[in-house]
């Protein structure tokens, strides 16, 4: 019987199980994460405004994991064997014929003053502090923005930075109190949302005008403070700070042999197998992919990754050699709480469908399509 280690319990993680089981019945699953709990990041979007409340967004997973005959150990990953056989945790060390790493990213927070902002995808409490602070505040600026990690700028998450921005725009709007208040996006690129493509960039842009949302574009961060954004090319006021930073790998990493890009995250190849090492596997935030500067760091992409590091282990295992690749894919909708924008980027094209009702409908209801797997 092969013994497969997965580490985390999150979207790239959860796929790796199912797809593991559908393949093969026998093989034995550990699962390591710190709980048996699935946090659905994309749904925090809404807990600002009260539409979606934590216990909503956070599923517990062991039910599932029972469904699914896995093993899970309520552990910290804290290194690694060179050759990936033997995984070290808070809570011993793990044996594994096949090891898939799924334990996502981590932001880089080194920026001066940084613990004045909040970082919303920092988890369910992070969106929940952002409630507490808009319902204290009568008046105001409120400063939105996201960077990436320079030696790494795929390692970015910016699209949930435009869902708060016109979320919270929305939600001032119908509490109707948006007149109190001023927005401002900021970012040290010059096009924002440019790995959404051309069309998204001039379309988000109009959203800002449209909303009279001022905008600090292309300018490097320099710090924050308690009540101000600071850049090399001006200083503004801020009331209530939103910034996601760039994505390196997670601190264990450093203690294990693991290959690392320039950026920090694991080096994979085109069919996510850690360079250089057998049965060793990374999906989602956690590696570095060959592909496309605007490959995205999202749910989406780290699902269809978790597929092919399943079947290419399972080649392995069988004594053959890995060939399943992952398709390059963007798809999401920039939601506004009452409407959402429809972006999607392939190798060959891009769509952008604009603000309906429908798209926000649709992003419900896959959120209940989603998880109603893992409940």
């Amino acid at each position: 019987m092969q013994r497969v280690t997965i580490v985390g319990s999150g979207f790239a993680a959860l796929t790796a199980i199912k797809t593991l089981r559908s393949k093969d019945k026998s093989i034995e699953i550990t699962v390591v994460s710190p709980k048996a709990e699935f946090h659905y990041l994309p749904g925090s979007i809404w807990i600002p405004s009260g539409i979606r409340e934590p216990e909503d967004l956070i599923i517990d997973l062991q039910a599932f994991f029972k469904r699914m005959q896995v093993k899970h150990v309520g552990a910290e990953a804290t290194g690694l064997s060179s050759d990936g056989r033997l995984l070290k945790t808070s809570h011993g060390d793990i044996e594994n014929d096949g090891l898939i790493i799924a334990s996502g990213g981590r932001f880089i927070k080194k920026l001066p003053g940084i613990e004045h902002a909040i970082t919303p995808c920092e988890g369910i409490a992070a969106t929940m502090k952002i409630r507490e602070r808009l319902k204290s505040l009568d008046s105001g600026t409120i400063a939105i923005g996201f960077a990436s990690n320079p030696k790494e700028p795929s390692a970015m998450r910016g699209g949930p930075m435009f869902e708060f921005l016109f979320g919270i725009d929305r939600q001032l709007r119908l509490e109707k109190r948006r007149d109190k208040f001023k927005l401002v996006f900021f970012t040290p690129a010059e096009k924002p949302g440019q790995r959404l493509g051309p069309k998204a960039v001039s379309g988000l842009v109009r959203e800002m005008e449209k909303r009279d949302i001022e905008t600090h574009l292309g300018n490097k961060m320099v710090k924050f403070t308690q009540s101000n954004v600071v850049t090399e090319g001006a200083s503004f006021d801020a009331d209530l700070i939103l910034f996601m930073p760039g994505m390196t790998g997670n601190k264990w990493f450093d203690d294990t042999e693991l290959p690392r890009s320039s950026g920090g995250l694991i080096k994979a190849d085109a069919q996510c197998r850690i360079e250089g090492m057998d049965h060793t596997y990374v999906a989602g935030d956690s590696g570095s992919f060959p592909g496309p500067d605007w490959m995205p760091k999202q749910a989406h992409m780290a699902d269809l990754q978790a597929v092919a590091a399943v079947k290419n282990l399972l080649a392995e295992f069988k004594g053959e050699i890995p060939k399943e690749t992952f398709k390059v894919e963007l798809v999401c909708i920039v939601d506004s709480q009452t409407s959402g924008m429809l972006v999607a980027r392939t190798m060959k094209k891009s769509i952008v469908m604009p603000n309906m009702a429908l798209f926000h409908w649709l992003k419900r209801f896959f959120e209940w399509w989603y998880l109603r797997q893992y409940r």
